[in-house]
């Protein structure tokens, strides 16, 4: 098991780099001012930290008054999943709109392009992850 340093080294450097890489490739991408879309990503980086924190007590207990227990199973996570991603999505969408001034439609387009992003990072960010700091072994007891 991972230690709370460890945890926290993870996050951090999750955030940093996906960051990094989102504000250049954005800026790039479109022509679009670095500043402009930095502050726009740190912003969403603090909305998703936050609605990640509350999202997940209140489908806690949403799942304790539904089913009267927290178990999730695979299609339980999935479920999980999508809701976060479209609730994060209907609180992104307007301010993407409007910070950079462009249609809904537009930001709806960049704003799931940014999910495609983050799936595909988080993905290799974890594997890179486990390879640069290895899950230490658990000491296995004599019986």
């Amino acid at each position: 098991m991972r230690s709370k340093l460890d945890r926290l080294r993870h996050t951090i450097g999750f955030e940093l780099i996906g960051l990094v890489i989102l504000i250049f490739g954005i800026s790039k991408l479109f022509n679009m001012d670095m500043g402009k879309i930095g502050v726009l990503a740190v912003v969403f980086s603090i909305i998703a930290t936050v609605w990640n924190y509350f999202y997940n007590i209140l489908f806690d207990q949403a799942m304790l008054k539904h089913t009267g227990q927290l178990h999730k199973t695979t299609l339980i996570r999935i479920i999980h999943a999508i809701v976060f991603e479209f609730g994060l999505l209907f609180i992104t969408l307007p301010i993407l709109a409007w910070w950079l001034g462009i249609s809904l439609i537009d930001a709806l387009i960049l704003d799931l392009g940014m999910v495609v992003f983050y799936l595909v990072y988080a993905f290799v960010y974890n594997l890179a992850y486990d390879k640069v700091f290895p899950i230490p072994q658990a000491k296995s007891s004599v019986y």
